[in-house]
């Protein structure tokens, strides 16, 4: 303090010496001085500091398929995976997907022959298993089958309302749903009733993966949908939250990512 008041004295008396040539010079170093006092006697508490800077830019990485291969959610996006899965943006994120894909089916010009199919992944696409994340740190923590299991044999993971409401459009269209999941044929019952408690019903198939299978889930997922084709399917359209549900040929004539930055399944 004591060293502002002597510069604006010395200030104030150069320009009292030299009032034409260092007028300028002299109101700049008044408004400097002000300001910085006026800096160095700010009151108040210290605002907390802001959340990781990184932490949107990354779940926009991971949602384009930037960074892959990754086994948790960082811990300081902890807080803000959280948020984003428990408020508005998510929902509103899914939305905007499904509106898409809902627009998409509407324009499609169907051949008749009742063989137009469109393939849905179960979990987080279909299902939430949001209940689960919330007890297991919506993603920091490592992926425990054990735990995850006994959440799926519960039958209570709830619709995610978007994504039910894109199933009975189609199913208005007269597009037939399959659902394409690597959950595993010992957990068909259970699934089974899980969707139709949830309001999902009329499928054409529930395609399971064999118990035991030694396989990756791309692999696994490709070659159902090869199957499907085969069989004289045309996939119109292809959802999953994990880019393995919507990667590879025969992937479906359009795919829809749905939103899910709380895990990643090679």
């Amino acid at each position: 303090m004591a060293t502002a008041r002597l510069l604006l004295l010395l200030t104030l008396t150069h320009c009292m010496r030299r009032p034409i040539m260092a007028t300028t010079t002299a109101r700049l170093l008044l408004l400097l001085t002000v300001a910085g006092f006026c800096l160095c006697h700010t009151t108040g508490q210290e605002a907390a500091p802001p959340p990781p800077p990184y932490c949107g830019s990354l779940r926009t990485a991971v949602e384009a398929r930037n960074i892959i291969g990754w086994k948790t959610v960082p811990p300081p996006c902890a807080k803000y995976v959280a948020d984003y899965i428990t408020g508005e943006r998510y929902g509103r994120d899914a939305d905007v997907v499904i509106n898409e894909a809902i627009a998409y089916a509407e324009s499609l010009k169907l051949s008749g022959t009742g063989k137009e199919i469109w393939v849905f992944d179960v979990d987080d696409t279909a299902l939430s298993t949001v209940p689960y994340q919330a007890n297991h740190g919506y993603g920091v923590q490592p992926f425990d089958n054990q735990s995850f299991l006994k959440y799926v044999v519960q039958g209570s993971a709830p619709a995610l309302q978007s994504t039910l409401r894109l199933y009975r459009r189609l199913l208005q269209l007269g597009i037939k749903p399959v659902f394409l999941t690597d959950r595993t044929e010992d957990q068909r019952t259970v699934t089974t009733n899980n969707l139709i408690q949830q309001g999902y019903c009329n499928w054409e198939k529930l395609v399971l993966q064999p118990v035991g299978l030694q396989t990756s889930t791309l692999a696994f997922k490709t070659c159902e949908r090869q199957k499907l084709v085969n069989d004289g399917y045309i996939i119109v359209g292809n959802i999953g939250d994990q880019w393995n549900d919507i990667r590879r040929s025969p992937d479906g004539c359009r795919t829809f990512k749905f939103p899910n930055p709380m895990y990643y399944v090679d």
